[in-house]
């Protein structure tokens, strides 16, 4: 009996996982367009060309109009299919941010309502923000090209503070741009109080820029002003070039692993495999190579920002809030070359020219 060497084993066990992820997200997209009328399956599929499926922005309904459909007109069937396409998109803790994140929207319109209430709103302002249409409902799915004809499709759900762009070509698949946000970053009135479904992504933020030492920390602020929003949002470059702040070669075996919490927080939000490969890729690159940088307070509830940095990953965290009380947070994860699965996408055509 031959000995299978164990790179190979390795490989042949990569691919295999790549092979189940995919075939379960077909079957579970399959399944939701099974759930959909003829006229809901046409408003909800794109071209993998058309330009809505690159598009992204966090903004409410009423500032950005989506395509697709509505989340909230979903019939209950359908829902139920949709959650299972999302349960195999994310970890379970993906998965729970995402419908924590549509929750606090409605938990937003209910503060506001009673600000309104209690005279702290005034008319005029309490009728922008009810047109801005925060809602749990109003978030919009759409698909792009056809996952139970083509090799290459995508889906699209997107809303205030939520954008989720999976892309698949073949036997791989991308989930970046991946963005949540969550405002108010945590819920300080009514039952809800307490609430905060980005709490890991503040929390070990401050746990690492407060373990560094007063040079290390010197090295990796860069800058007083706190940026008003992601610096990689819709309407800017949406990769940075220079890194910045202090370098994982820089920081000890303790900080490095507090700087490890902080970014399998971000890729543990998604399913297994997917997670387990980017982690794979992390440390093949090593931490040393990593940049972490930050702007503004140390202290919760004060504007700060942080920016982790690597030649493959970028992730930004920003929270300031519309009254600067830090209480409002965006965050995005990317991977290098492969938004809306651009690599995954070139390669796959070039493997499948005729």
């Amino acid at each position: 009996m031959k000995i299978i060497p164990v790179l190979f084993f390795l490989v042949l066990s990569s691919l295999t996982a790549w092979s189940q992820s995919t075939a379960l997200l077909k079957k579970t997209a399959v399944s939701l367009l099974s759930t959909l009328g003829e006229v809901e399956r046409a408003q909800v599929q794109l071209g993998l060309e058309d330009s809505a499926r690159t598009a992204w922005t966090n903004l409410p309904l009423g500032l950005a109009p989506r395509v697709g459909l509505r989340y909230g007109d979903l019939s209950e069937e359908s829902k139920i299919a949709f959650h299972k396409v999302l349960s195999a998109v994310f970890s379970s803790q993906g998965y729970l941010k995402t419908f924590a994140i549509m929750q606090v929207d409605d938990i937003l319109h209910e503060l506001f309502e009673i600000q309104f209430q209690q005279g702290k709103v005034n008319e005029r302002s309490m009728e922008f923000i009810r047109k801005l249409n925060w809602d749990y409902g109003n978030y919009y799915l759409a698909m792009a090209g056809n996952p139970e004809t083509d090799d290459a499709w995508g889906l699209k759900f997107e809303g205030h503070h939520i954008s989720i762009n999976l892309t698949v070509a073949g036997d791989e698949f991308t989930m970046t741009p991946l963005f949540f946000g969550s405002d108010p970053a945590v819920v300080e009135t009514t039952q809800y109080a307490g609430l905060r479904p980005l709490s890991k992504e503040e929390d070990y933020g401050f746990w690492l820029i407060n373990a560094l030492d007063e040079s290390q920390k010197a090295k990796a602020t860069i800058s007083d002003k706190v940026p008003g929003d992601i610096i990689t949002s819709p309407d800017r470059p949406q990769w940075l070039e220079e890194f910045q702040g202090i370098k994982g070669a820089e920081l000890s075996g303790g900080q490095q692993k507090i700087l490890h919490y902080l970014i399998e927080e971000y890729i543990g939000n998604l399913e297994k495999e997917k997670a387990e490969a980017y982690l794979e890729k992390l440390h093949t690159r090593g931490m040393d190579e990593v940049y972490f940088a930050w702007i503004g307070s140390y202290e919760p509830m004060k504007a700060h920002y942080y920016v982790i940095h690597s030649p493959d990953f970028l992730i930004e965290y920003d929270n300031v809030g519309f009254l600067d009380n830090a209480n409002h947070i965006h965050t995005i994860l990317r991977e290098k070359g492969n938004d809306f699965g651009e690599d995954i996408l070139k390669k796959h055509r070039l493997d499948h020219k005729h």
